[in-house]
C-alpha cells in the first residue's frame, strides 16, 4: 500500500505521519487489496479537514472528515473509511457468490 500525505496550510510532522500510518493498518487488516491511499490535510481557521481517496481494484473510495482537532479528524476519517471498505468488501464478495452459470434448459420432446 502506497500512502501519500499532502498538507495545505499545515506542516505534516513525522508524528502526524506515523499516527496516520498506524491508523491505516486498520483498513488493510480488513481488506488487503488496497493499492494506493492519498490523504490531503488542510486547515482553515478552526476547521481541520482530512480527505482520503483509497484506490482499490476497480474502484476509488473517497471520504472526508472535518473536526476542530487534527487527530480527531483523522480518527473520524479512519472510522468512515473502515465502514466504507467493509461495505465494499461485502458487496464484492456477494457479487462473486451470486454468479449463476447459464445452462440451456432441457427441452422436452413434444409428441405430434
Amino acid at each position: 500500500m502506497n500512502l501519500h500525505i499532502t498538507g495545505h496550510h499545515v506542516q505534516v510532522t513525522p508524528a502526524i505521519r506515523e499516527y496516520l500510518g498506524s491508523k491505516m493498518d486498520r483498513i488493510t487488516k480488513h481488506f488487503d487489496h488496497v493499492i494506493d491511499v492519498n490523504v490531503i490535510m488542510s486547515v482553515a481557521k478552526l476547521r481541520q479537514k482530512v480527505e482520503a481517496t483509497v484506490h482499490v481494484r476497480g474502484k476509488d473510495i473517497f471520504c472526508e472528515s472535518v473536526e476542530e482537532d487534527m487527530y480527531a479528524a483523522i480518527d473520524t476519517l479512519i472510522d468512515k473509511l473502515d465502514r466504507t471498505i467493509i461495505k465494499h468488501k461485502e458487496k464484492s464478495l456477494s457479487h462473486r457468490h451470486d454468479v449463476v452459470t447459464l445452462k440451456p434448459a432441457p427441452t422436452e420432446a413434444v409428441p405430434d
